[in-house]
């Protein structure tokens, strides 16, 4: 696996060593020995959740209240998303600076997100199947978003507003100015 900071150098792009033959290929998805020793601090993945949805979709933009953050390790095992994750850490310099990725099951590549992240993905695909690895497990009403279409993130999902589709939840939202984050870029958050 070769690792490789991004912008916001605590998001990580994961971009698995394919060994195709005749018969297909085999990577390692995730080691955690490897995986660890460069992001810095110990990931205790603890829990894989698992997503379909079709074309069009929008699932975020989430994060979870300090006591419940999940980092998470997001990778397609089917189709194509563009996965964007949001700084979301007071006092960070890359405060509300949105990154965007498209993640795919032909390259394989996965992005890791801290704890102090927002995070949603669009399905650019017919259908996707998503995985997520998180550190720790949902706890109900620890959730925290903001409205995918904020404008002072100005996210653009690539997909047309006449065909995304959202849950009921999420188009409730409030603005990203609208919300206090409880996240402070000083704080030791793993």
């Amino acid at each position: 696996m070769n690792y490789k900071r991004l912008e916001i150098p605590e998001l990580i792009l994961c971009e698995p060593k394919l060994h195709e033959d005749n018969r297909g290929f085999v990577f390692e998805a995730f080691k955690k020995k490897s995986f660890n020793s460069f992001v810095g601090f110990e990931v205790d993945f603890c829990q894989d959740n698992i997503s379909y949805s079709k074309y069009g979709v929008i699932r975020g933009l989430h994060t979870n209240t300090v006591d419940f953050a999940q980092s998470k390790l997001v990778s397609v095992l089917q189709g194509k998303i563009l996965d964007v994750a949001v700084d979301f850490r007071v006092g960070s310099p890359s405060f509300g600076k949105v990154i965007c990725i498209e993640l795919d099951s032909v390259e394989n590549k996965q992005l890791f997100i801290p704890r102090g992240f927002l995070h949603g993905f669009s399905v650019l695909s017919k259908e996707a199947i998503v995985n997520i690895k998180i550190d720790r497990y949902f706890a109900a009403g620890e959730s925290i978003g903001v409205r995918y279409d904020d404008e002072y993130l100005n996210i653009d999902w690539k997909i047309p507003k006449e065909l995304q589709i959202l849950s009921n939840a999420d188009e409730k939202l409030l603005n990203f100015n609208d919300i206090s984050s409880p996240f402070d870029y000083n704080s030791q958050l793993y």
